[in-house]
């Protein structure tokens, strides 16, 4: 497969608009190497507005001329899509599903044949430029094709190979977490508001302090329990803090919201 053929994405909502910007924002892609289809003429006509891309209300157009085809549409969407486009894949067609709880076996079967197919799972803060997205592939995706699909997906955040059977887990850990993290920012901001604090700086100081913590994990490779440590001095604040998330189970709450988050993307 060459790196120059045409890119296409199949939905241009929020994620397919996170990853286009990703792309080009770090130049890997041109302009012009980029389609996409979307349900709505509004919505095409706001891609195409935005990044200057060309866009269509047809997919059969994306797929039948991209050498990558994003499937970037709701899972309960997917099957139909599929139907829609499965006669304009050729077999130099990679496809890129980033459908929750969609494995490459139900994607192939769709398709009615064997195609080459890489499933990823990236979130939210992709809007951003910090995305985390979790990758795995079939056995027809050539490691040509694979290294340019993860470069493309490392353009708005980082990304990582994952066996299949970890990709659920994926879905708990980084696809549905931005939403606990949102919580939990909230919570803080709640507590820093009770405590007379403004409501739009409450947000910004523990929106910061999040982001500092997660850079301090990533940057120095400590534990996060050591940096839990450094922070808790004898009788201090922090610690009599964490005693108290201790206390209500703040840990064991954590784990059975991702339990119950896996199990849901098991079931979809």
């Amino acid at each position: 497969m060459k790196k120059n053929g045409m890119i296409g994405f199949i939905g241009l909502g929020n994620m397919a608009k996170a990853m286009i910007g990703g792309m080009l924002e770090k130049g890997i892609v041109d302009i012009e190497r980029i389609i996409g289809s979307a349900k709505t003429e509004r919505t095409a006509k706001e891609a195409a507005g935005k990044f200057h891309i060309q866009t269509t209300t047809d997919n059969k157009m994306v797929a039948g001329n991209a050498k990558i085809v994003f499937l970037a549409v709701k899972p309960q969407l997917l099957e139909n899509v599929i139907a829609e486009i499965r006669d304009c894949i050729t077999d130099d067609t990679l496809i890129v599903s980033i459908a929750a709880g969609k494995t490459m076996e139900e994607i192939t079967k769709m398709f009615g044949r064997e195609i080459s197919l890489v499933r990823c799972m990236p979130n939210t803060p992709a809007l951003v430029g910090e995305g985390c997205t979790g990758v795995c592939r079939n056995e027809k995706v050539t490691g040509e094709e694979f290294d340019c699909v993860m470069e493309l997906l490392s353009s708005f955040g980082s990304a990582s190979e994952v066996p299949e059977r970890l990709m659920d887990a994926v879905v708990g850990v980084s696809g549905s977490s931005p939403a606990y993290v949102f919580l939990f920012i909230e919570a803080m901001a709640d507590g820093a508001v009770a405590a007379g604090m403004p409501r739009k700086q409450a947000y910004e100081f523990a929106a910061q302090a999040v982001l500092g913590s997660a850079r301090m994990v990533l940057e120095t490779g400590k534990h996060p329990g050591e940096l839990k440590d450094m922070v808790c001095s004898p009788a201090g604040t922090t610690i009599e803090a964490v005693r108290i998330l201790e206390e209500k189970g703040f840990r064991g709450i954590v784990m059975d919201a991702m339990e119950a988050c896996v199990r849901k993307s098991r079931e979809m």
